[in-house]
């Protein structure tokens, strides 16, 4: 199993608190080792604190089945490590059709597709981005922006290091790209987002 987890550990390009790392720590080699690779981990406080764990398979694929399998092997890991004091929720879930992009092939994959980017620092005065991928590479990725003035240049080149969160926007291309993958694989549950949740009280 290791050297599928070795496989499946790509680097992502998101900024997270010093908790929602320490906490992709403990989730990344156990998701790796069950063939899972870690999108996204996040902490809401929203009537409660919420951890919100996404993950995939190889072909960015999570369906209710495998929601279920990762929480159960990662509620005895943060039971041990209690990386979060007080009571709080585990969310198990896909990333959903308007899904994160958090690694180089995530934008490899969805070119042709529109997608929000926001950036560390500013980039030509500003750090909110959004237009069509139309390149990507291991170290970058190039918007066609929209909605922009005559005098702006319409591609823009941005360091995949520079990136703090970024997103597909739901379109109707992109839902019938859904539908598509979900007919050619029976084993997803439907095309919308899957997720499990587990309660813990401390």
């Amino acid at each position: 199993m290791a050297q599928i987890g070795e496989k499946l550990n790509s680097k992502r390009y998101i900024s997270e608190s010093a908790l929602e790392a320490n906490i992709a720590k403990i989730v990344t080699p156990i998701a790796n080792d069950m063939g899972y690779e870690l999108v996204r981990v996040k902490i809401l406080n929203n009537r409660g604190t919420i951890l919100q764990i996404m993950a995939e398979d190889k072909n960015g694929n999570f369906s209710i089945a495998d929601c279920e399998k990762l929480s159960r092997e990662l509620s005895p890991a943060l039971d041990v490590e209690e990386p979060i004091k007080g009571a709080y929720s585990l969310e198990v879930s896909s990333p959903g059709i308007d899904r994160p992009l958090v690694r180089a092939k995530d934008f490899a994959n969805y070119i042709g597709h529109e997608a929000k980017i926001e950036l560390k620092n500013m980039l030509d005065g500003r750090k909110h981005f959004r237009g069509e991928i139309i390149v990507s590479d291991e170290n970058s990725v190039t918007l066609k922006l929209k909605n922009i003035p005559l005098t702006m240049e319409q591609n823009c080149k941005i360091e995949l290091e520079q990136i703090a969160s970024a997103k597909l926007i739901m379109s109707d291309k992109l839902l019938e790209q859904a539908r598509k993958k979900q007919q050619n694989d029976n084993s997803l549950d439907s095309d919308d987002i899957e997720i499990i949740t587990e309660d813990y009280q401390r």
